[in-house]
């Protein structure tokens, strides 16, 4: 077994797990890590790396899963205990989904070829960071939805739209959907809240189409690294989301903005000094 691989596989389970659902990035960060660490598609040799990143990303798609599970039994209709009645139901997810889904589709193919890249993940890292000063600053005084259950089709259709952003590498699905949200009057747990559960039906079919075109790489050789990766993944965005949910209430996106204002600078003396 390779262990400087193995060890890489971990690494970029972590970076996946850290970043996927706080609102800096993971797309952008994974972008970055490939091209300061050894390349696109050669971050773990001779394996191939999207498919890694296919199985990574899974990972965390679990943690979000389990740390909602009760509301997932909600949405689904398979809460045996019934100790609450939710009023957020599949169609506000699917709502919120269908703008960022069409425009996905129909501009897959330009985003792959022409998007990926160090300068689009800065800029989409700036703009981002600059959306998320805006809602902090020019949010309703007073939050209107407090709870994910406030929220109606108008909001949840409305912070779709807003979520297309998060389409340029390097703006974060979830700082472009929470940004959004605060500037409609949710609280920063219900913005959240929603942009996590909004996240698992379009990062697992994704991914789920992803996997279906490079079943071909699961081999016995490349499993222990993709298993090392998914373990990985999903431990650091459990730790993660724990995390943020408890303190964004009170911190708010403007440590997050910084932290991507400072990334870019690093960014920018590292490859253009």
């Amino acid at each position: 077994m390779d262990f400087i691989v193995l060890l890489k596989a971990i690494i970029l389970g972590m970076v996946e797990g850290l970043t996927e659902f706080a609102p800096v990035s993971s797309t952008g960060h994974m972008i970055l890590v490939d091209d300061l660490w050894i390349k696109s598609k050669k971050v773990l040799g001779k394996y191939p790396a999207n498919t890694f990143k296919v199985v990574i990303q899974l990972g965390s798609i679990l943690a979000v899963v389990i740390v909602f599970r009760e509301r997932f039994k909600d949405l689904l209709g398979i809460n045996q205990t019934k100790s609450h009645s939710s009023r957020l139901k599949l169609s506000h997810i699917f709502t919120g989904l269908l703008p960022a889904v069409i425009l996905g589709l129909v501009f897959e193919e330009y985003i792959d070829k022409h998007l990926f890249s160090v300068n689009t993940v800065l800029i989409g890292l700036t703009v981002g960071a600059f959306l998320m000063i805006a809602a902090d600053w020019y949010r309703p005084k007073e939050s209107m939805v407090k709870t994910v259950d406030q929220i109606t089709h108008k909001k949840a259709f409305i912070i779709g739209l807003i979520q297309c952003l998060s389409l340029w590498p390097g703006f974060s699905r979830s700082g472009s959907t929470i940004s959004g949200g605060v500037l409609l009057g949710l609280s920063y747990r219900a913005a959240a809240d929603f942009t996590f559960i909004m996240a698992v039906p379009i990062m697992f079919g994704a991914s789920s189409i992803s996997l279906l075109n490079n079943w071909m790489y699961f081999t016995p050789e490349f499993l222990p690294f993709l298993l090392a990766g998914f373990l990985s993944a999903f431990l650091f965005a459990y730790l993660s989301i724990h995390f943020f949910l408890k303190v964004i209430n009170k911190i708010k996106l403007l440590p997050f903005a910084i932290y991507r204002l400072l990334l870019v600078g690093i960014i920018l003396v590292v490859f253009y000094s």
